[in-house]
């Protein structure tokens, strides 16, 4: 096989996969040699050095993936933070917002603020990594301890917790009240 056409296979399937593949595993996947793979593997390296080009091919302890330049990360992430951020429920918004403001917080907790079930809100801003499972209660049926992530305040321009908006917290329940009406 000629190296042109391995290298087109190896980066459909690292493109297809997001996640780093080694030399074996392209290796098996082609049924071709290791040495095939990294002749492939630098020709698509050398493809990648084009300034014109999006992606690069990054090796990271010896498997191979494809992300996107550096230098074009605050345009990926700005498109990519407003397609996660419009996916949002209203509803995975609001868990989202207590999970922000009374962390660590379990399930019970916030549905004892918000007055219905949020299986389903929690489990999608798991799966967004806007929030994370950090530990459990330690009392009857150990629930889940929730808290946001690095991914929360990247996707939503913030350094730290202290740079959400301070709300007023009787303003907050009073609307929050009105709101359920």
């Amino acid at each position: 096989m000629e190296i042109e056409s391995l290298s087109g296979i190896i980066e459909s399937i690292l493109f297809a996969w997001a996640e780093p593949v080694s030399i074996k595993e392209l290796a098996q996947a082609v049924k071709t040699s290791d040495t095939n793979i990294l002749a492939a593997i630098n020709f698509l390296k050398d493809k990648y050095t084009d300034k014109n080009s999006g992606l690069r091919l990054t090796d990271i302890n010896g498997a191979y993936t494809l992300s996107t330049k550096p230098e074009n990360y605050d345009y990926v992430n700005e498109f990519v933070t407003k397609k996660n951020i419009k996916s949002l429920s209203g509803a995975s918004l609001e868990v989202l917002s207590i999970v922000a403001y009374k962390q660590p917080i379990t399930k019970i907790e916030i549905e004892e603020i918000r007055g219905v079930k949020c299986d389903t809100s929690l489990k999608n801003l798991v799966d967004l990594n806007l929030i994370a499972i950090t530990g459990q209660l330690q009392k009857i049926g150990k629930p889940n301890i929730y808290e946001t992530t690095d991914d929360f305040l990247l996707k939503f321009g913030l350094k730290s917790l202290e740079d959400l908006p301070i709300i007023d917290n009787e303003s907050y329940e009073t609307n929050f009240l009105e709101e359920r009406d």
